[in-house]
C-alpha cells in the first residue's frame, strides 16, 4: 500500500447532499461519473482506471439482476482496514443500539471490503430493501424517489488511499457502513421508504427543499439520547470517526422537524447543529408521523 500522507487531510465524510431542485433531469441514475480536479485521486491514473472499471459494473447493470462483484485490489482492501481501525472504537462509543444490532446481523470483516452482492442479500432478507449499484453520484431526486420502492442506489468504489479517513463524496464505506447497516434495521428502513414516498408527492421546489433538509438532519445526521448519552443513528455520522467524535461539540437542539426543515447545512464541514431526539422511539414515531402526513 502506498504510504499514507501525514497529516491526514480530515477525518470526515462528505455525505450525499440532497436538494430541492426540481429542474434537474431525473431519468438517468448514472448521470454523474466524474472526478473534480480537487479530488484526492484526480491525478492518479491508476485510481481513475479502477474507478472506471468499477463504474462499468453499474453502467451495465439491470435492476433485478445478480450484482457482479467489484474487482477490489489488495490496496483497496487495506484502505477499508485502515478506516475500520479508526471507525470501530468510535462506533462502540457513539452509535445507538439499533445500529449495533443491525451491524451484528451484517457482520463485516475488518480486512475485506464486503461485496455489494453479499450486503444486498442480507439487507433484503431483513427489511426487503434492495441495494443496487450506481456508477457515481446520482441526481438527488432520483436517489430519494428510489427509496419509495425500497431501492437504495449504492456506489461501489472506495476512496483514494492517500486520504483513507476523508472522502469528498459518498464511497462504498459511507454507503455500506452507514446506509447499508441502517437499512438492516426494519424501522429505519421504513423511514427511508416513507421519505421516498413523501418526495414523490412533492411538486413544489420550496417544499422539496424543506423535506430534503429533514432528511439531512435525521437519516444523514440524526442523533438521540440513550441511557443518558448522545448516540448517532445518522449515516453521515456513523461512517466517519471524526464526525462521531465532533458531534459532541455540536449545538444539540431538541428534535423539531419543522425547525430542521428550515436549517441550513454544509456537507463539506463537521456539522455545527444537530437535532437530538429523546430516544429512538421518539425519533421513529415523530419522523414517521411527519412523513405520513407530508
Amino acid at each position: 500500500m502506498t504510504e499514507i500522507e501525514s497529516p491526514i487531510l480530515s477525518d470526515h465524510v462528505d455525505a450525499r447532499m440532497v436538494t430541492g431542485d426540481l429542474d434537474e433531469a431525473i431519468a438517468d441514475r448514472n448521470a454523474i461519473v466524474q472526478l473534480d480536479p480537487d479530488h484526492p485521486g484526480f491525478r492518479d491514473p491508476e485510481y481513475r482506471r479502477r474507478r472506471n472499471e468499477i463504474a462499468q459494473i453499474a453502467m451495465k447493470y439491470h435492476p433485478g439482476d445478480p450484482i457482479p462483484d467489484a474487482p477490489y485490489t489488495t490496496e483497496e482492501h487495506q484502505v477499508w482496514s485502515v478506516i475500520w481501525q479508526s471507525l470501530r472504537p468510535a462506533q462502540e462509543k457513539n452509535a445507538c443500539a439499533e445500529y449495533f444490532d443491525a451491524l451484528t446481523r451484517l457482520s463485516f470483516s475488518d480486512d475485506r471490503i464486503p461485496q455489494l452482492r453479499e450486503v444486498n442479500e442480507k439487507v433484503q432478507a431483513i427489511s426487503g430493501f434492495r441495494l443496487e449499484p450506481v456508477a457515481g453520484l446520482v441526481q438527488p431526486r432520483v436517489f430519494l424517489e428510489n427509496l419509495a420502492d425500497g431501492v437504495f442506489l449504492c456506489t461501489q468504489y472506495i476512496r483514494h488511499h492517500s486520504t483513507p479517513l476523508y472522502t469528498p463524496e459518498p464511497d462504498v464505506v459511507h454507503e455500506i457502513v452507514g446506509h447499508g447497516v441502517t437499512l438492516a434495521c426494519p424501522r429505519l428502513a421504513e423511514l427511508n421508504r416513507l421519505f421516498g414516498q413523501a418526495v414523490k408527492r412533492t411538486t413544489s421546489a420550496e417544499e422539496l427543499e424543506r423535506l430534503s433538509r429533514v432528511y439531512w438532519f435525521t437519516i444523514e445526521f440524526g442523533v438521540l439520547r440513550e441511557n443518558g448519552s448522545v448516540k448517532a443513528y445518522g449515516t453521515g455520522l456513523l461512517s466517519s470517526a471524526g464526525e462521531l467524535e465532533e458531534m459532541h461539540e455540536a449545538d444539540l437542539r431538541p428534535l423539531d422537524l419543522d425547525a430542521a426543515s428550515r436549517e441550513n447545512y454544509d456537507p463539506t464541514h463537521f456539522q455545527p447543529v444537530l437535532f437530538c431526539a429523546a430516544s429512538f422511539a421518539e425519533m421513529y414515531e415523530r419522523l414517521r408521523e411527519f412523513l405520513l402526513s407530508w
